[in-house]
């Protein structure tokens, strides 16, 4: 039996690295370039018609894998950009469809994604127009702070109550989070979405050190 332990274990070796990545994740993992790609170096007067096509294919991704809640949240934060992107007719209906997913996401896995489909639910309420029950400032951050209960120091997590914050007015908590956004772990094969994030956060960081009358 001794003879064969050293492939016994390369088997092993081999069957968890083959078990690390399956389709869903090579799937998740295209989605979130060609969304960093789409929100943050392509031209804006182009984002809307790259976002919807990304879009597409982000359903495609929820409707092959039922039950999961990551292609959901992927398919929800790719719509609800395509809502900035879109004129006021269209936005309303889109940050709906977007909010949907997210919902959908969050009753399978809360957790899925470092609690993604909380922080991406926390910033559609907050950035959407009060529209029937949906803009709500007092869910936003219900939903924003659960999501930072998840991943404290996620670098979406701070941002985006940060700059929830700042909205609010509390500029002194805001300027905290953005600093701490700052610092965030880099999330592995994500360098492109974290510089993008992080040209958001220096832009926060900006708009709340002038409120507070530091520069």
């Amino acid at each position: 039996m001794k003879k064969y332990a050293w492939l016994i274990a390369l088997l092993f070796v081999a069957n968890t690295a083959f078990a690390e990545t399956t389709p869903l994740d090579a799937s998740i993992e295209k989605l979130q370039h060609e969304w960093a790609k789409a929100n943050y170096q392509t031209p804006e007067k182009d984002r809307e018609a790259a976002l919807k096509k990304l879009s597409e294919e982000a359903h495609q991704v929820t409707a092959a894998n039922p039950g999961r809640a990551e292609p959901l949240i992927w398919e929800g934060i790719i719509t609800s950009t395509l809502a900035k992107y879109q004129g006021i007719f269209s936005a309303g209906g889109t940050a709906k469809a977007a909010r949907d997913l997210l919902l959908a996401a969050e009753k399978i896995d809360t957790n899925a994604l470092d609690g993604s489909a909380l922080t991406s639910l926390g910033s559609l309420y907050y950035k959407v127009p009060r529209l029937g029950s949906f803009g709500d400032h007092d869910k936003a951050r219900e939903y924003l702070e659960r999501a930072l209960k998840v991943n404290p120091n996620g670098i979406d997590q701070n941002y985006f109550y940060a700059d929830f914050l700042l909205e609010r007015g509390e500029y002194a908590k805001s300027l905290e989070y953005f600093k701490k956004a700052l610092n965030a772990p880099a999330r592995p094969g994500r360098d492109d979405a974290d510089a993008g994030r992080k040209a958001d956060i220096q832009e926060g960081i900006k708009h709340a050190e002038k409120k507070l009358g530091i520069r």
